[in-house]
């Protein structure tokens, strides 16, 4: 039996994430989105999954048997005294992609338009609740009428929401999926912007996915905001989270305690879950040492295995010969291009392949 707590985190950057701050959206407009989850939450899961009894499984710590390395897409840089073996996803595609193909979404003929910035995105998620639309599972350019106009005229400029706008809205989608969920199996995405932005036709389409991210957070404020998606069923939680602290000169002891917390309070909150705690990604920024990111990582995989969560490494598949974050996956030294998604999504694929198998193994033995 392996030594191994190792998963995926996701990130994909789908265009400029940054825009200049207009006015702040009034809060009223989310107080109305309660009244709409009664009458929404029948609607909202129409034709999008197939209903599937998941078997209930103990949460335990997740055990990966890495694939040989003579067929690995992603080579491992050496590290000194490793504290667990390194996730390293196939270039075969019968592990990855087997399941995946069934349900996987449909591949547009020419690119679509989509949010570039906070605002936009804020606006198409907010129409789709309001429409009882699950936004995970929305092509990328829906309800573009609503959101391109900033994008189209320069002289309309689309007001950027608070954070406390973005808290809201998440907590309402959260009630939703609550209220529509049923028997299909649910992923969530816990993060900061690398999180946020995840495109969300590259989630596995094995099941329902809930983005729970806000760009600019630390690992602190995630951790107060857990209770937002309490009454949710997941099956797997993935955590992305420690980069914004280290941007803002937070001390290690306090991201490590936070992110323990955070862990302990998932399992606790979702006992049936399975939390899967992501490794930090390293950066080309000079003000964020990689070495510093490193030993956080080896830290966050040992919280992993002593809190019962699984952990996945992302950190060796996006690092180059020196350390860093490899150039061609990053837009500015932190945010992924489409190709830095392209590799978190194959871990993440390969993350929920590992799992699946597993979940389908201790079913059997019950």
């Amino acid at each position: 039996m392996s030594d191994p707590y190792l998963l995926a985190a996701s990130l994909i950057s789908v265009g400029p994430i940054s825009a200049p701050p207009p006015p702040a959206l009034p809060l009223r407009q989310l107080d109305d989105l309660s009244i709409l989850l009664a009458s929404t939450a029948t609607n909202l899961f129409k034709s999008i999954v197939t209903p599937q009894i998941v078997p209930i499984v103990e949460t335990i710590s997740a055990e990966f048997s890495p694939p040989e390395p003579s067929s690995a897409r992603w080579r491992t840089k050496p590290v000194s005294q490793p504290l667990t073996p390194i996730l390293i996803p196939s270039t075969t595609q019968g592990t990855i992609q087997q399941e995946m193909d069934v349900q996987a979404l449909p591949k547009r003929q020419s690119p679509a338009l989509f949010p570039t910035s906070g605002s936009q995105l804020y606006l198409q998620r907010l129409a789709a609740l309001k429409a009882g639309k699950l936004f995970t599972r929305l092509p990328a350019d829906s309800f573009q009428s609503l959101w391109l106009k900033g994008a189209q005229t320069k002289q309309l400029a689309l007001p950027q929401p608070t954070h406390e706008q973005w808290r809201r809205l998440l907590e309402q989608e959260a009630k939703a999926v609550a209220k529509g969920q049923g028997s299909n199996r649910l992923g969530i995405l816990l993060g900061d912007s690398l999180s946020l932005w995840f495109p969300s036709q590259r989630l596995p389409g094995s099941q329902l996915w809930l983005n729970q991210a806000i760009s600019g957070e630390n690992s602190g404020q995630i951790l107060r905001r857990l209770s937002a998606f309490s009454q949710t069923q997941p099956s797997t939680i993935y955590v992305l989270a420690g980069i914004n602290d280290l941007r803002q000169g937070v001390a290690d002891e306090v991201i490590l305690r936070n992110l323990r917390q955070i862990v302990q309070r998932l399992r606790q909150n979702h006992p049936r879950s399975q939390v899967v705690m992501q490794s930090i990604l390293p950066t080309r920024l000079s003000a964020i040492g990689n070495e510093r990111i490193r030993k956080l990582n080896q830290q966050i995989a040992v919280i992993a295995q002593q809190e019962g969560a699984g952990y996945l490494n992302l950190h060796s598949l996006f690092t180059d010969e020196q350390g860093e974050m490899q150039s061609e996956l990053t837009t500015d030294g932190i945010h992924l291009t489409p190709r830095g998604y392209e590799v978190w999504q194959e871990a993440l694929q390969y993350a929920e392949s590992v799992l699946g198998a597993k979940r389908v193994e201790r079913a059997s033995q019950l």
